[in-house]
């Protein structure tokens, strides 16, 4: 699909991944929507970018349902919005299980089942989810941020099966520790040495190549991370089993940086 004139919605503007995804679609001639929970975060992005800013809150679903009537036609939604979920089950609130569930997977279902109708009689579309790493291997004490992000790569993968010959197609976009923006850069967790980083302008790259040339998965991570993620898939008892003897620090430091995000 063509970048350059498309209308497109982009969710989580306002933090510096979503930043480097609007810079990245407008230098391709995008018409752009951003959204976040507070417009005044976005007014400097938005007049850089010529872009329009309607506020939301994707933990409400009158707010996720006011979205998607004010953005109007569109013909690609990247749905990138997030918080961090880090920590293990027993140590959330029910309110806090629910607003992370709402806000990294159920928004974007919901903004994708207003939209699509749209896309569908205009035979053109494209919908990009923004998972993570996190959504094809797993560390301990984050459960919740991998089911909503396993929960991101299963409804597009669906989506994109179901959607086939219609002009309208799906793709997932999976960044790994990303240096710069984004939940891991606002940790301030230091990395083991030679897990490696990506920056935000590749997850753009990655978001842009999902959209043009319609590819169904896009990994935006370190080969460490990569590797990491195929043996989860081929050894998934054994490549748990390696997790829990090297992997859990980080996963715990995060959960005590990033417990007021939630």
């Amino acid at each position: 699909m063509q970048i350059d004139g498309s209308r497109v919605l982009l969710t989580g503007a306002s933090g510096g991944l979503g930043q480097a995804i609007a810079r990245g679609l407008a230098s391709r001639g995008a018409r752009l929507t951003l959204t976040s929970r507070r417009a005044d975060l976005l007014e400097t992005l938005a007049g850089e970018l010529d872009a329009t800013v309607i506020a939301a809150d994707l933990s409400s679903s009158a707010e996720v349902a006011r979205l998607a009537a004010a953005a109007g036609e569109v013909d690609v939604l990247v749905a990138n919005a997030g918080i961090p979920g880090a920590g293990r089950l027993e140590t959330f609130s029910l309110e806090e299980v629910e607003r992370v569930l709402d806000v990294n997977l159920r928004s974007a279902i919901v903004l994708t089942h207003a939209l699509l109708p749209g896309m569908l009689e205009r035979r053109k579309g494209q919908l990009v989810f923004i998972s993570s790493i996190a959504g094809k291997t797993t560390v301990p004490g984050d459960p919740l941020y991998h089911a909503t992000k396993y929960g991101l790569r299963g409804f597009s993968a669906a989506m994109r099966m179901d959607l086939h010959g219609t002009g309208v197609s799906s793709s997932c976009v999976f960044p790994g520790f990303i240096h710069g923006a984004g939940i891991f850069a606002d940790s301030g967790v230091h990395l083991p040495p030679g897990v490696g980083t990506r920056s935000p302008e590749q997850v753009a790259e990655g978001v842009m190549a999902a959209i043009e040339r319609d590819r169904g998965e896009v990994d935006v991570a370190a080969f460490p991370q990569r590797a990491g993620a195929r043996m989860a898939n081929l050894a998934p008892d054994l490549s748990a089993a390696l997790v829990r003897r090297t992997g859990g620090r980080v996963a715990r430091e995060m959960d005590a940086a990033l417990r007021d995000k939630r």
